[in-house]
């Protein structure tokens, strides 16, 4: 396989802060590698460099095959908030569609209408109307749209809802692209790449195989640095014996052995120790909680013309894991604003039904939008306890940092530390896994399984929900929710048994009713619809075969061609339903 990528040398600092220096490693074509490493260690730094967004600070190489397609997809997408969903992607394409011509433009156009009817997005929405996972899923398409040869991503499903991730899922599984990523998500880690990185104490290590190989390999890898540790210290005991013992005067050989002895012993104290957040220390979940929670009776809410939940009635008990899913916009946040009391009249909306709090509720709610922070705000001002600090990885270097200077991920677990801290019985995590590395997701995995309240949670993290819930709220659109016993991955299962089980049953009700119309004649009213539909299908035959041509001429604007779009899709199902009517009407005759 040829080499799309060869980094050489590359570092990065800030301040005294020492990110990675002088790293290196290849990746060939076809590789899918995710890149894993603890908060704060320069991931993203990484791939900004990679991208041509950032620089290394010892200068090195970074090196893409020549006339290679790279595409780069940021945490954050930059976009014109008046334009439309197609305008945004369109506009911020060029790189791909200067160059091509009237033919191939086009094709790039309806290119990006499928991927939007894939996200289910209209593209003639204007982007500031979208919600955070919908302008993620139009930064989504436009990577996918330009069918590079080399995807960079930066945490790809942050702020999708499940629908999207396991479309990208099987997208970039079934693609020959290669493609270098950082992700949390491990099912989506498993399923869609084949290596795994390790940035590790400013060193890169290589795993080839899924996340449970790297595990295994990397604990390999630590046992035996730490084994290599023992023997050095204990060949360091050794030269501390005879340095002790040894006159001052040194021959030339003597002297070596002096030196020796100063690089065994830095390499003796050098033994691994993993850091990891210790959550044990915050006590969350010892407030008593009484039998009445939230108890909620025929609640509905209205957003304009809009129905964010219809008729909902459920009490929620003492320490039952409640999982939130659903496409984006569906209404997973705007339900948990209602159960906190956080919705208010003036705010807009119609709320109707009763929800009434228990007296011994006690809330801790993680927001999706993260912790809201004071301009110069240290993370000692933030949490003025530098033991629990300390705990969460937090050292004394970077006590006095402010908080805006931290990672997207060292933010999420300072706002997580003031969470637990408020020692909630009922616990409220709005995504909770976006910006985590997974060593953290992990841990706090373990904690909330011996967390001792009621636990709602909103994510996207299918491994989290798996671990954690015992039932879900599924959002279905309008207002709907379901309530489905079991986690997601039997969800998943079960919705798929459903949908096969429906798709067999109609066959035998096909065939039944051939074999019963064999046995009598056609009424009149049988024979004329068969006679209309003799008729009609040529028709509907002609106007599909003119409509493939149109759409394969290249010439349409963008109106005509949405709509001709559509009208496609109607005419096949049209055209599908008359067929199979006439095949039963003329098997009685």
């Amino acid at each position: 396989m040829a080499s799309y990528l060869q980094i050489e040398n590359i570092s990065k600092s800030y301040g005294p802060k020492v990110l990675f220096e002088h790293i290196g490693f290849n990746i060939n074509e076809g590789d899918k590698v995710a890149l894993i490493a603890p908060n704060g260690t320069g991931k993203t730094s990484l791939l900004r460099i990679l991208a041509g967004k950032d620089s290394s600070d010892s200068g090195g190489k970074v090196l893409f095959l020549k006339d290679i397609r790279i595409a780069f997809l940021e945490q954050e997408y930059a976009y014109d908030p008046e334009k439309t969903i197609f305008r945004q992607v369109m506009d911020s394409s060029k790189e791909w569609t200067e160059q091509l011509d009237q033919d191939h433009l086009w094709q790039y156009e309806l290119r990006v209408t499928q991927l939007l009817d894939q996200f289910a997005l209209n593209g003639e929405r204007l982007m500031k109307e979208l919600s955070g996972g919908e302008v993620k899923r139009v930064a989504l398409t436009q990577m996918l749209a330009s069918e590079a040869d080399f995807y960079i991503m930066d945490e790809p499903t942050n702020h999708l809802d499940i629908d999207a991730i396991e479309f990208l899922e099987g997208h970039l599984k079934h693609s020959r692209c290669t493609l270098f990523m950082v992700t949390h998500d491990r099912y989506f880690l498993d399923r869609v790449c084949n290596t795994v990185m390790e940035m590790d104490r400013g060193q890169i290590f290589i795993y080839r195989g899924d996340y449970m190989n790297f595990l295994e390999k990397r604990q390999e890898r630590i046992d035996n640095y730490n084994a290599e540790t023992e023997r050095v210290r204990n060949l360091y005991r050794r030269e501390l014996e005879w340095m002790h013992a040894s006159p001052c005067a040194r021959t030339g050989k003597a002297k070596y052995r002096k030196q020796a002895f100063w690089d065994i012993k830095e390499r003796a104290d050098d033994s691994y120790i993993q850091k990891k957040v210790d959550l044990s220390e915050t006590k969350v979940g010892n407030t008593y909680l009484g039998n009445k929670v939230i108890n909620c009776r025929d609640v509905s809410f209205w957003w304009e013309q809009k129905c964010y939940l219809r008729h909902f009635t459920y009490n929620f008990q003492r320490y039952e894991r409640v999982g939130i899913v659903g496409r984006n916009a569906a209404g997973k946040t705007t339900f948990l604003n209602l159960i906190t009391g956080g919705w208010k009249p003036e705010m807009g909306g119609t709320l109707e039904g009763v929800i009434d709090l228990g007296e011994s509720l006690k809330i801790g709610y993680y927001h999706q939008s993260g912790m809201h922070f004071k301009p110069g705000q240290t993370v000692l001002q933030t949490v003025n306890d530098t033991h629990l600090l300390g705990r969460f990885l937090f050292t004394h270097d970077m006590l006095n940092n402010p908080v805006e200077r931290l990672s997207g991920g060292e933010r999420r677990r300072l706002y997580l530390l003031t969470i637990l801290l408020q020692q909630p019985n009922f616990l409220i995590l709005d995504e909770p896994t976006n910006d985590l590395d997974i060593v953290t997701l992990e841990i706090l995995e373990e904690y909330l399984l011996e967390y001792k309240g009621s636990l709602v949670i909103v994510s996207h993290d299918r491994h989290f929900l798996d671990r954690l819930v015992d039932h879900l709220f599924v959002f279905c659109g309008d207002g709907v929710v379901k309530d489905f016993v079991g986690n997601y991955t039997e969800y998943r299962t079960f919705i798929k048994d459903y949908e096969e089980a429906r798709r067999i049953d109609q066959k035998p009700v096909q065939v039944q009713a051939k074999v019963k119309t064999t046995a009598k004649k056609l009424s009149y009213k049988e024979q004329q619809e068969l006679k209309a539909l003799e008729e009609k299908l040529p028709q509907l035959e002609s106007e599909k075969a003119q409509i493939e041509a149109k759409l394969s001429g290249g010439e349409l604007g963008l109106e005509e061609l949405q709509a001709l779009s559509a009208r496609y899709g109607e005419l096949k199902e049209e055209l599908d339903l008359a067929e199979m009517r006439w095949l039963e009407l003329s098997e009685t005759t």
